[in-house]
């Protein structure tokens, strides 16, 4: 990187486009995708999770979304006739992975994309209930795609590209003949994405936002919200934008706050109060890969209730 490309970037921030698209309409959103929204929408889900269908006549699906009964009949409404290739998963989440079990049953077609969930470090203490409350545990595929695998159609392809982060088994897809990236839950044009211990690691989101600098696709769909059009420059911006919070929580310790929850009041001025619990886990997030890299130092094992100070 150039010294006027790293000042460039010191200054960008992402441009968040905050599009809803309406549930349950079926929409051609290009020559080879369809989109169709779930209704669960929420403070995380915006409108609710984005399943897609790629191709026409024999297709693939991408995150079925939860066991949505309404959703999944007008997911079967909309295939009509069509034969389902593959069930593809970017990650474990309840709103994106348990829809596949139901839709396999329904169609015969395989699971495909990510494997089991699976924390970015042991698990502590309290942890294992907020674990097990945003995992889909059971979710087995019947085959997982490492980085680089695929699956191909009439007209279509899917590369899987690894981008743990948000959880430790990720994945994006990248269909070929339209230069797209389906980026799931990391990265997203309505929001930043949420990155909780143990289930997710700021270290590996960061590198899998930095993976994606220079690939060649020029529009991302994600699980939630509309398209992110001109990604290289959102990406660049939402690396700009996490280093800022980095730099912000240490500058806060550096005046001497100590905890997570003052943090959180500092660095989070008017934050819907149903998103602070979230705000927390982005901070302590940051604050283990701090101590990881020794800028940031503590008593023992990184908690939400430890205290910290600058390495």
């Amino acid at each position: 990187m150039s010294e006027s490309e790293a000042e460039s970037e010191a200054i960008e921030a992402p441009a968040f486009q905050r599009e809803a698209p309406a549930s349950g309409r079926v929409e051609a959103v290009s020559p080879l995708i369809r989109r169709l929204v779930c209704p669960n929408g929420g403070p995380f889900t915006q409108s609710g999770t984005c399943t897609y269908l790629v191709g026409h006549g024999r297709v693939a699906v991408i995150d079925p979304g939860p066991d949505h009964p309404e959703h999944r009949a007008a997911l079967l409404a909309a295939l009509g006739g069509e034969t389902v290739e593959a069930i593809l998963v970017t990650h474990t989440h309840r709103d994106h992975s348990p829809g596949a079990r139901p839709l396999a049953a329904a169609t015969g077609a395989p699971i495909l994309g990510c494997g089991p969930h699976r924390p970015a470090r042991a698990v502590r203490g309290a942890e294992q209930g907020r674990l097990d409350a945003a995992g889909d545990a059971d979710h087995r595929p019947d085959r997982e795609l490492s980085d680089g695998e695929g699956v191909t159609g009439p007209g279509w392809s899917l590369t899987a590209l690894a981008t743990p982060g948000h959880t430790m088994n990720h994945l994006a897809f990248s269909l070929a003949e339209e230069e797209t990236l389906f980026s799931g839950d990391h990265v997203m044009a309505w929001s930043t994405s949420i990155v909780a211990p143990p289930d997710g690691s700021m270290g590996a989101y960061m590198a899998s936002l930095d993976r994606l600098r220079g690939r060649p696709e020029t529009i991302y769909w994600p699980g939630h919200g509309g398209p992110v059009r001109e990604p290289q420059r959102f990406v660049r911006g939402l690396l700009s934008h996490r280093r800022a919070r980095e730099t912000g929580i240490v500058e806060r310790l550096s005046a001497g706050e100590r905890t997570i929850p003052g943090l959180v009041a500092a660095l989070y001025s008017g934050l819907d109060p149903r998103l602070r619990p979230a705000a927390a886990l982005s901070v302590f997030a940051h604050l283990e890969d701090l101590v990881e890299r020794g800028r940031v130092v503590t008593e023992g094992p990184p908690a939400l209730d430890s205290e910290y100070r600058p390495g």
